[in-house]
Order: C-alpha cells, then sequence, then structure tokens
C-alpha cells in the first residue's frame, strides 16, 4: 500500500456524506482492500447475496473492475452493479498516483419498489439466496431518485478532493512509485526515458511499466509527457511573453515542431493561441 488514511477524519467525513444522501460510502486502498464503511453494515439485500459464494465473487469482482475504469478515467464512474444496484467510485489522487477509491454502492434507484424488484429478480436468479428474503429486503431498501443518485456522483468527486486537501490521506514517501513521480517532476528538462529511470531506480522495464499502469493509470512515456504539458501550460499562463522555443525547451521538449504537434493535440489549441486566451480570459483557464 502506498498511501495512509487518517481514520479519525475519515470516520467523520463519510459520516456527514452518508447524512446528506442516506447512502452507504466506503473507502478502498490503491490495492482494493476495503479500508472503512459507514454504516459498516451494507444494505439488507448484499448481505443476504453475499451468503452465495458465487454472487460475493461477482461482488468482488465487480468492485475491482470499477475501480480500475475509475483510476483511468480520473473521474466518479457512475454504473450498476451485477446485481442490478446503482454504485459509483471515485479515485483518490494525489498527483499521478492513485492512492485510493471512494466508493458508495447499494443504492436502489428505480421508479418503484414492484419495478425494482422485478429487475433485480432477474438479474440474481441464478444465486443460491433466499428468494423471499431477497424480495423482503428490497422492498424496505430506501428508494433514491435518480437526480440524487447524480447529485451523490458529484459530491463523491468534491469530497475525494478534499480528503486529501485535508490530509486525510497521504502518500509514504518510501514507496517505488511516489519516489519514480517525483523523480520525474524534479527531471522533467532532462533527457529523461524509461530506461533513464530503470537505471536511476535499478529496475526492470517489465517492472517499471508494470507499476506504471498500476499506480499512474498511464505507461511512463505518456506520463513523462503530460507532466511535460502541464509545465508547459503553467509557463505559457504566468510568462506568455516567453518565446514558445524557450518554453519547449524549459519543458524538457527538444523538439520545437514536436512540442507545438503535442501540445495541439493534447490541449486542444496551439501554445501561442493557449496564451492568448490565458491574457484574455484568465479566470477561466
Amino acid at each position: 500500500m502506498i498511501s495512509s488514511f487518517n481514520m479519525e477524519k475519515l470516520s467523520s467525513l463519510l459520516k456527514d456524506f452518508y447524512t446528506v444522501t442516506g447512502i452507504r460510502i466506503t473507502v478502498f486502498d490503491a490495492d482494493f482492500h476495503e479500508i472503512i464503511s459507514y454504516p459498516e453494515r451494507r444494505a439488507a439485500f448484499c448481505e443476504l447475496l453475499r451468503t452465495d459464494d458465487n454472487a460475493l465473487a461477482m461482488c468482488t469482482r465487480c468492485d475491482e473492475n470499477a475501480c480500475r475504469i475509475a483510476a483511468v478515467r480520473k473521474t466518479t464512474y457512475l454504473y450498476e452493479c451485477h446485481a442490478g444496484l446503482k454504485e459509483a467510485i471515485m479515485p483518490i489522487q494525489i498527483g499521478h498516483l492513485t492512492v485510493g477509491y471512494l466508493f458508495f454502492g447499494h443504492v436502489f434507484s428505480y421508479a418503484n419498489h414492484e419495478t425494482g424488484w422485478r429487475a433485480l429478480e432477474q438479474k440474481c436468479r441464478s444465486y443460491h439466496a433466499d428468494p423471499a428474503a431477497l424480495k423482503r429486503a428490497c422492498l424496505k431498501a430506501p428508494v433514491i431518485p435518480e437526480a440524487c443518485l447524480i447529485s451523490a456522483s458529484h459530491l463523491l468527486s468534491a469530497v475525494a478532493g478534499y480528503l486529501c486537501m485535508e490530509h486525510m490521506a497521504s502518500l509514504r514517501e518510501e514507496d517505488l512509485p511516489v519516489r519514480i513521480d517525483s523523480y520525474i517532476r524534479e527531471h522533467l528538462t532532462e533527457d529523461l526515458d524509461a530506461m533513464t529511470i530503470c537505471r536511476h531506480f535499478n529496475i526492470g522495464k517489465t517492472y517499471l511499466y508494470k507499476l506504471s499502469r498500476e499506480n499512474y493509470g498511464m505507461g511512463i512515456a505518456r506520463m513523462i509527457r503530460t507532466e511535460r504539458l502541464k509545465k508547459a501550460t503553467e509557463m505559457l499562463a504566468d510568462v506568455p511573453d516567453l518565446p514558445l522555443n524557450e518554453i519547449a525547451e524549459r519543458c524538457g521538449f527538444k523538439d520545437y515542431n514536436y512540442f507545438i504537434t503535442v501540445f495541439r493535440k493534447s490541449i486542444g489549441t496551439p501554445p501561442g493561441k493557449y496564451a492568448q486566451n490565458c491574457q484574455e480570459r484568465p479566470d477561466t483557464l
């Protein structure tokens, strides 16, 4: 695990989220292990369903898959689980590193209980759980309108940002992915590639690529390019009169024409125009 969590502050924050939304919320670490939830117990429907080993395996697989999708998207991922309930997950990120996930689930978001039960019954018919007990649990579940569900998913994103801002989640600096992330940002102007990083940390390319995908959600070359582009946008906003070739060089782009091409493709506008827009509309960029 590359992160540590302030459990006392987390518990209070999760309780506030539940009080406002009425939806159970959970924190997973970067390895998809559940750290803390509020309330601690899952919805009765899910507890009953998980008494079947196949259903439990599907729940675990569903959670892990959602974590991976959210890590790649780097935004809240709202989806329907294998049992027909609505769930959402948001990666907790510090820099490029995904240090954990905020998750809410077991949400009954149907027009009414009868409509919802018909859908859930169809999806869960292959599991060996008591149908009568499942239906009773379903009929007691609070109905969360779709509009409230979407608003809660937006709140999840805000909570993830606040969690990091208040240091409820922090990086363990001794871990390799953290040190690689810092090394890249400190050496952007140099000839930086996978082999350079491998030599510095005495690791193999295959292991580096694995670390990069699992912790940054992208390949190492793309991460380096993303950091350079980020620095370029900051410089264009802060010192727009600086010649573009000098900005390119200071951000580690040795080929000026490549800088222009990759900037326009990634940011959506040429660097010169971006600098101009920053001056004309400084509050929107």
